[in-house]
């Protein structure tokens, strides 16, 4: 299950045990919600104006936001080939903000947004109030397996 970081911004700091961290909860989540072994993901640091590019592009509003989601399984045309589950995009700089704005630390809050991103990635949505509650109880299980919660 290849999980790929990359950090493509560098207004933020990003220790490599944040990138560490990252790869193993992707892993993580993947193996949880039984995807194969081939599946991949990609979860992508950028700025604020990365991040706003793509949120005016692919949404529609001309802002910077936290964290994007795409997914990528329409490409698929035969089970043997490798799946690309998708990539989740970041703002590093969101991520600071909001992690100071929530009292934790920068590792915590790119974790949470990543679990948050993956999810999105293998169909969960917070669209109706049932479907929000499943996806933040998966989404503190997760945490709390990595003691980030």
């Amino acid at each position: 299950m290849p999980v790929i970081v990359n950090n493509i911004q560098d207004k933020i700091e990003i220790s490599e045990d944040i990138l560490s961290l990252l790869e193993k909860i992707g892993n993580f989540v993947l193996r949880l919600e039984g995807q194969s072994k081939q599946c991949e993901v990609s979860i992508n640091l950028v700025d604020n104006t990365h991040i706003q590019e793509l949120n005016f592009t692919y949404r529609g509003y001309d802002k910077p936001t936290d964290v994007l989601s795409f997914n990528l399984q329409d490409n698929i045309t035969d089970e043997e080939e490798d799946c690309i589950l998708g990539d989740v995009v970041i703002s590093a700089e969101k991520a600071e903000e909001q992690a100071k704005m929530y009292g934790q630390t920068l590792m915590q809050e790119v974790a949470f947004l990543s679990v948050h991103g993956i999810l999105h990635l293998l169909g969960y949505d917070h669209e109706t109030d049932e479907a929000e509650k499943e996806m933040n109880e998966k989404q503190e299980m997760i945490l709390k397996q990595f003691k980030l919660k």
